[in-house]
């Protein structure tokens, strides 16, 4: 009876120290969930810092932001100085945001490092934690190559729209364009396919279009191809040329304003009736590009002005002279800024719209002489740009044959109309 009770006894200990051996190990297995990663950016650690981000209000200063986070003005005078020569502080912007990287443990969480976002790729970093330091940097970016097609039904923006695409395809292919194609007059039926490539940050966040490598647009039935080239690596010169090598460019541009921010209100028409005076003709000799007040006006080619003045129903004007065959003249500017003897370029702004002299609205009036005559330009067979040279054109041509071949390729989808409603008696 003893026996058997030491016995017991035994079997109760042993299982009991089983028991809290289980327990011990089952401790020993638990695993211990992973830490959050330590987060990068701008090239700083985030977990050592208490980070404030905020965005540049109209009137705040780089003083007023430093001041309210509790540095003192003879820091912050120090700051400016010493970073000067790299970012001038008195550029900051309302609604770019930036970001304060500010001591832990301190209970006044004063700022070590300012870091100001010009756009979502370039920043500047101005780090005052131990001596004063300042530099730009950019956020690594990803190139992803798209292509992209689409028909005209109404117009080139609402096509994009329609295929979920951005606007700035048409600004783009309006730039490379500009010299053969009339945005302003595309038809029902046009057609267009692109090679493109998008910028991205981190693979995810979407930051723009990068920049058209080749496009296709098919305009009153006619094919136009553009292919970019570099033609001068050391002086990194790009142009866009055809199937056949030959400069898209022209030695004018259509219009004496991007695109983007006009339409044509009145064409060039020695027989226009206007009802101001009578339903009286009154030839108009001038294109009237309608445009916002204080858009850009550029020079469609490149020459001297050789007038530049207010006078009129012309109101504000500009006057180049472009050689001894072609002279343009840009009407009713709100404020001219190319002077008198001033060389200018083609895609120079030489003034902004406004409403000037003789104006029902804000345009501006494109005029075009050619030998001394007041013409139409868009029905003038204008001189070409330089072709590409000899030597280049064997490499361009065999250059281009992928890329055309995956042009070729893009299926247009033809967009389903709506069938109209009838009624129903």
């Amino acid at each position: 009876m003893k026996i058997a009770k030491i016995t017991l006894l035994t079997l109760l200990l042993v299982a009991l120290y089983a028991c809290s051996g289980e327990k011990k190990n089952e401790k020993e297995i638990v695993q211990v969930e992973a830490a959050a990663p330590d987060p990068m950016e701008f090239g700083f650690h985030l977990n050592d810092y208490v980070v404030v981000r905020d965005t540049v209000r109209s009137g705040d200063s780089f003083g007023e932001i430093l001041g309210k986070n509790h540095i003192g003005y003879s820091k912050i005078f120090q700051i400016a100085e010493k970073t000067k020569d790299t970012f001038d502080i008195t550029k900051l912007k309302a609604g770019k945001p930036y970001t304060l990287l500010c001591t832990k443990g301190d209970s006044l969480q004063r700022p070590e490092c300012f870091i100001y976002q010009e756009n979502s790729i370039d920043y500047v970093v101005i780090n005052f934690k131990d001596s004063i330091n300042a530099y730009k940097e950019s956020k690594p970016v990803k190139i992803v190559e798209k292509e992209a097609s689409g028909v005209i039904l109404s117009s080139l923006s609402a096509s994009l729209d329609d295929a979920g695409l951005s606007q700035l395809l048409a600004y783009n292919m309006s730039d490379i364009y500009a010299w053969t194609i009339d945005f302003f007059r595309l038809q029902k039926g046009d057609e267009f396919k692109l090679i493109y490539t998008e910028k991205y940050i981190n693979d995810t966040t979407y930051v723009g279009i990068d920049k058209i490598h080749a496009a296709y647009f098919k305009h009153n039935g006619e094919p136009f191809y553009a292919f970019e080239f570099e033609t001068d690596s050391v002086k990194q010169i790009v142009d866009f040329y055809d199937e056949n090598a030959k400069n898209l460019r022209r030695a004018f541009l259509k219009a004496p304003v991007r695109y983007k921010h006009v339409r044509i209100s009145s064409r060039y028409n020695l027989r226009r009736r206007i009802k101001l005076y009578g339903n009286r003709i009154r030839p108009h000799k001038g294109t009237d590009f309608a445009a916002p007040i204080g858009t850009p006006i550029i020079s469609t080619a490149n020459g001297v002005v050789v007038e530049s003045a207010r006078r009129g129903g012309n109101g504000n004007y500009v006057k180049v002279k472009h050689n001894s065959t072609y002279t343009t003249q840009y009407l009713h500017m709100s404020k001219r800024k190319a002077k008198v003897g001033e060389f200018v370029k083609q895609g120079d702004v030489i003034g902004w719209v406004g409403m000037t002299g003789n104006t029902s609205g804000p345009h501006v009036c494109y005029r075009f002489w050619k030998n001394g005559r007041q013409v139409d330009p868009f029905k003038q067979k204008l001189p070409d740009a330089d072709p590409i040279d000899l030597k280049l054109k064997e490499s361009y041509l065999e250059f281009i044959k992928p890329l055309k071949q995956q042009l070729d390729g893009i299926q247009i989808e033809l967009p389903i109309e709506e069938a109209p409603i009838t009624a129903i008696n």
